[in-house]
């Protein structure tokens, strides 16, 4: 299987702002590729101008051998978009949404009513397909956005943060559902700001700031970019910046992060490090509440490539 997704050297400006700067990757037919990062960092308008949402200010986006320059009509018949705000009419009936948007695509008759049914099962809402949108939860209005994306059956489906708000039990009915499209052979590109989504969903991941990509791969390669780093994670009552340069300078430590009564230390060697770690915390009226040493995931590639951890 080859590249069903090109996206080469994609660059998109608003005014002087440069929301896409130079960005290049390609999804590979059948996998789920996961574009993770802050808010702001410039997935929605990577999602956006692969979509024709929006036209790109330089570089190309090819799917499924359609040009976005020119063949913009081609690229969306081979797409379905979940985006990030909700696109339903909340007066309607989930039912009725799906027959609107089934219309949009193009399916009437009898194509169009198994097409709906199809996608009110894997919405897990069938039994309650004829109550208004404006009634339904946030994780019912994300799940119906989700089957209005997929009812004509796309080759490639882009979901733009798809559990913003909602509660777990609809997340984990998100998760998994993206898993059974994709196992049916969907494509899926997927963005996240949530590290533990596309380390569960995803075959590859780009890890996206300030509109550029700065590390791309597997996890596995991902965590290679860490090295055989520990990640520590210290709980304490209080941090000051005093007591952020102190670990900074404790042998061995290579890059600290502080979060809400916490930090978050880098280094080769935990057990070299710890003792001095909780002795340098101690001594500073940090008193020390936990400590979890853990093998690199996401979060740690995230806070060793930027120097912070990921932000809302």
């Amino acid at each position: 299987m080859g590249s069903i997704v090109q996206v080469t050297d994609l660059v998109k400006r608003f005014g002087d702002f440069t929301a896409v700067d130079g960005v290049s990757f390609s999804i590979e037919e059948g996998e789920v590729f996961g574009l993770l990062g802050p808010n702001g960092a410039g997935k929605t308008t990577t999602i956006s101008t692969i979509s024709c949402l929006l036209s790109p200010d330089g570089g190309d986006v090819v799917v499924s051998g359609h040009s976005v320059h020119g063949a913009t009509m081609a690229v969306k018949r081979e797409l379905g978009v979940v985006p990030q705000e909700i696109a339903l009419y909340p007066t309607l009936s989930a039912g009725e949404n799906l027959a609107f948007w089934g219309r949009m695509y193009g399916l009437s008759g009898a194509a169009l009513k198994s097409a709906v049914n199809e996608a009110l099962v894997l919405a897990g809402l069938e039994d309650r397909s004829k109550e208004r949108v404006e009634k339904y939860s946030g994780g019912m209005k994300r799940r119906i956005n989700i089957a209005a994306g997929v009812l004509h059956h796309p080759k490639v489906l882009l979901m733009d943060e798809p559990t913003v708000g909602i509660d777990p039990q609809s997340r984990n009915h998100i998760l998994q559902t993206v898993k059974d499209l994709n196992a049916s052979g969907m494509t899926v590109l997927y963005t996240s700001h949530y590290m533990e989504e596309v380390e569960f969903l995803c075959d590859r991941i780009a890890i996206m700031d300030h509109g550029k990509i700065i590390a791309m791969g597997t996890l596995n390669e991902l965590r290679e970019v860490v090295g055989g780093m520990d990640v520590v994670d210290v709980k304490v009552e209080s941090v000051s910046d005093s007591v952020l340069e102190c670990v900074r300078a404790i042998p061995g430590v290579k890059q600290v992060d502080r979060t809400d009564s916490a930090l978050q230390v880098l280094t080769p060697g935990s057990g070299a490090v710890l003792g001095k770690l909780v002795a340098t915390l101690e001594s500073e009226g940090s008193h020390v509440t936990s400590i979890t040493v853990t093998e690199p995931n996401l979060e740690s590639v995230f806070l060793h490539l930027t120097g912070k951890s990921l932000r809302d």
